[in-house]
């Protein structure tokens, strides 16, 4: 929110029973379980079970929406309201322009006038308003448009009952910029999340674009500064940058595991997955948990992005599903050349074509109260605004320009993917309905049904950008940067095709459910009855057994894959198997939760014990790195005592091996270490291997390690809930997993909000579930973050206390679970 600042710190040195409330809001009124559910189906019902998790009942689609507004506000109305001041490009006028907003996956990743006019000019454009106005399935389905209408009224009706004033999260008390909403806030707030996988990269480079030659005055503050234009870098420099910049806000941004199993994997039931979003713990991209039933027409549970009247990842009676981060880059560019004389004008086909420009203007809080207006003049070309720069990495106007195009500018599809996904039947209807709707923004799918099957679906909105047609247009910083040698574990294929040539632009395919994207029968997808999982990685090894294969587009194969993605594989190979020390063969609910709560770092297991080995044969003990000489003689038996390899809250050494391998990597990919076994695409889950305990790069990187702890006054076996943790109400909590780049697959990565220990991004909403021929879904789940970001919520910490204990919420699905809550608390909306 407005007032919290994140900054993330990576690693170089750095079961509560729950408060019930006693009463209801003025307006509801109390009742039994029982009578809630026969009131229900009349009255949007919200039944709060332990955690105060809200199970919401309506007879109609508004009704669930109001059930769902009113709720979802009560928890975090602040975050709620901070995000619809963005989506309406007015931070600047209340928080003044130079405080720092979150458009994207990442935190604090632009300054309130920037974002303000990024979004102004989407509002100029009525680009939101524009798909509104068409009808399904290009516009929202009546049901979507319904549970919108719904979720407003809850909101407001919130709202009105506490009044501003009445707030009681301290963040937006009396606070001017909580405001009723408006549906049209809510679907551009969708809209935002929706093309957020492009925002991070390149807003903005879109509203600093200025022509070369324009005045100081035209120019953004960022862009002059009396400074020369930035000179146009060789192809292989630019694509370097762009390259390593995408893989470190990869690393800090959101990401995923997903596992799931079917009926050859699982004792004791049919079916079951794993969901395990990495998603940051503040602002507008924070998780919030529901049920939603209609009787007759929908029963899901699970959670969804603060705002959606949906669940977006979760299960109904007979299926669950999870999202993963895909490695699709949802947008494009396109070189267009431009005349030297005239930079304002760009090559198409042999004719010079006029860019065009727009005036976009926002209100701006002055230091003395009062307002004034900013703005800037934005350019465009035929396919799509002017950039220039991409995550930070300049793309200079001189000889040419850089276009963007989005996949997900005119996508509110995704709405209709997901109520769809809340009413599917089977796996092979979940990709009926990726297929049909192709909403879904870069994101894979995974999931398991009643029957016993496992899918993974990479079936989404996708650049239309075939091998035969990035082979004939990309240009040479474009081959590069598309060129999967160049490229990093979970990194894009980013494409920079030739503007000059209107055939460059993506074709339209009579498939695709919208211009320009890929058919998406051409789109990976499998279903097996043992295991399907993603973790981040390309679609290529989302069963090694059957790898798969796809347009580069959407990633790499017979390339390294990350260290999650090894042990995500192994975990499921092991455990189906027996061989991973626990009981019995195949997937239980303890089970799954024992190897996911085990924090392993496939890392460590690699390369701990050649570590040990070289820190007891460093010549007398000492290692000269940087000036320094380091006596790493303590570090050793640390290190060797360190045998679970685990970043549970009481193990020793592990941060130490976090700081020595970060340093190690030093921003490369895994298998650009001193390995002696190199990456073999004929075994990927296992290679490369054996580090080299002899390289200088990793005595030197352990040296570092060492240094780093002893100057931040970190003892060498400090255990890990001393130093990894978040704070809440004054108390610290010590909480569990690592970095992703240790392999570690309860990622988690720690930082500061507001000078405080708090962790930036990683597990939010984790959920299992397991089917069985007969019966309810049996699911388990726990919001790391708990549910509400109030900190004056009786459900501010409570689940964020359960999760650091490794322990899980037994969700209570049916009407007979439901009312069978010690702790029931129930509101009808009269």
């Amino acid at each position: 929110m407005a007032r919290r600042r994140h900054r993330t710190r990576l690693p170089v040195a750095v079961v509560a029973a729950v408060a019930v409330m006693s009463t209801l809001a003025a307006t509801g009124s109390t009742a039994t379980g029982a009578a809630a559910a026969e009131a229900g189906p009349d009255r949007p019902t919200i039944r709060y079970t332990e955690y105060g998790i809200p199970h919401i009942i309506a007879s109609d689609w508004e009704g669930l929406g109001t059930g769902y507004g009113y709720a979802a506000a009560e928890d975090n109305i602040c975050t709620l309201a901070d995000t619809y001041l963005m989506v309406d490009a007015r931070r600047s006028r209340h928080l003044g322009p130079d405080g720092r907003a979150s458009p994207g996956q990442n935190q604090n990743t632009t300054s309130n006038l920037n974002s303000d006019l990024y979004f102004q000019r989407l509002k100029d454009d009525r680009v939101v308003e524009r798909l509104l106005d068409k009808p399904a399935p290009d516009g929202p389905e009546p049901e979507v448009r319904e549970a919108i209408r719904g979720y407003v009224q809850g909101y407001n009706r919130y709202l009105a009952e506490t009044g501003v004033d009445g707030i009681s999260d301290p963040a937006c008390r009396g606070a001017d910029w909580v405001r009723p909403i408006t549906e049209m806030d809510v679907y551009r707030h969708a809209h935002a999340e929706i093309i957020m996988g492009s925002a991070d990269a390149l807003l903005d480079g879109q509203v600093n674009a200025a022509p070369p030659g324009a005045s100081a005055a035209a120019q953004p503050k960022a862009a002059s500064g009396g400074k020369p234009a930035p000179r146009a870098s060789s192809p292989e420099e630019t694509a370097a940058k762009i390259r390593d910049a995408m893989a470190a806000s990869r690393e800090q941004g959101m990401g995923s595991n997903a596992l799931a199993v079917g009926s050859q994997g699982v004792s004791g039931g049919t079916a079951m997955l794993l969901a395990n979003p990495h998603f940051p713990w503040q602002g507008k991209n924070r998780m919030w948990q529901s049920q939603l039933t209609i009787p007759g027409k929908v029963n899901v549970s699970g959670a969804s992005l603060l705002g959606f009247p949906a669940v977006n990842i979760g299960h109904n009676e007979n299926v669950a599903w999870s999202h993963t981060v895909a490695t699709v880059a949802p947008f494009g560019l396109f070189d267009v050349q431009v005349d030297p004389l005239n930079p304002t004008t760009y090559l198409v086909d042999g004719a010079w074509e006029r860019m065009t420009s727009q005036r976009v203007e926002v209100d701006v809080l002055k230091p003395d109260g009062s307002l004034a207006k900013a703005g800037r003049t934005l350019w465009s070309t035929r396919y799509g605004p002017v950039t220039t720069s991409m995550q930070g990495i300049p793309l200079p106007w001189v000889v040419s320009a850089h276009a963007v195009r989005d996949v997900n500018l005119h996508n509110l599809r995704a709405l209709n993917s997901w109520f769809r996904l809340d009413q599917a039947e089977d796996v092979h209807d979940v990709v009926n309905i990726l297929e049909t709707t192709q909403g879904v923004p870069f994101f894979n799918t995974v999931a398991a049904d009643r029957t016993g099957n496992a899918l993974y679906a990479d079936i989404q909105a996708t650049p239309n950008i075939t091998d035969q047609h990035a082979e004939s247009c990309l240009t040479a910083t474009g081959r590069l940067l598309f060129d999967q040698s160049l490229r990093l574990p979970n990194v894009p294929p980013i494409s920079i095709l030739d503007g000059k040539r209107s055939a460059c632009d993506w074709p339209d395919d009579p498939n695709a459910a919208a211009p320009g994207l890929l058919d998406p029968h051409q789109q990976p997808r499998l279903i097996r009855s043992d295991f399907v999982g993603n973790a981040n990685d390309s679609p290529w090894l989302a069963n090694p057994a059957q790898p798969l294969s796809f347009p580069r587009v959407m990633g790499d194969t017979a390339a390294p894959r990350s260290l999650r993605t090894q042990e995500l594989i192994l975990t499921a190979q092991k455990r189906i198997a027996g061989t991973d020390g626990l009981p019995g063969k195949g997937f239980t609910p303890e089970t799954m939760g024992q190897l996911l709560f085990a924090d392993n770092s496939r890392a460590a297991d690699l390369a701990l014990d050649a570590t040990v080995t070289m820190c007891q044969n460093v010549p007398f003990g000492h290692i000269l790195v940087d000036g320094n000489l380091v006596d790493v003689r303590e570090a050793c038996p640390v290190l060797a005592a360190w045998k679970s390899h685990d970043y549970t809250t009481d193990s020793r050494g592990s941060w130490l091996f976090a700081n020595y391998w970060a340093f190690l990597l030093n921003g490369q990919g895994v298998e650009k270490l001193p390995w002696r076994v190199p990456f073999d695409p004929k075994d990927p889950v296992h290679t490369p291997n054996s580090l080299d305990s002899g390289s200088s790069a990793v005595r030197d990187a352990f040296g570092r390690a060492v240094l780093a702890l002893r100057k931040a006054n970190i003892p060498l076996n400090a255990p890990l809930s001393d130093i990894q943790k978040v704070t809440r109400g004054g108390e610290q909590i010590p909480i569990h997993g690592s970095l992703g780049q240790l392999g570690v697959l309860n990622v988690i990565t720690p930082g500061q909000v507001d000078g405080a220990p708090d962790i930036v991004f990683g597990s939010s909403f984790i959920q299992q579930v397991r089917f069985t021929a007969t019966g309810p879904p049996q699911a388990l789940s726990v919001m790391a973050y708990s549910q509400s970001a109030n900190p004056n919520s009786p459900h501010h910490a409570d689940q964020t206390k359960l999760f650091s204990a490794g322990g899980w919420v037994t969700e209570r699905f049916t009407e007979e679970q439901i009312a069978a809550s010690p702790q029931l608390r129930t509101t009808v909306l009269n």
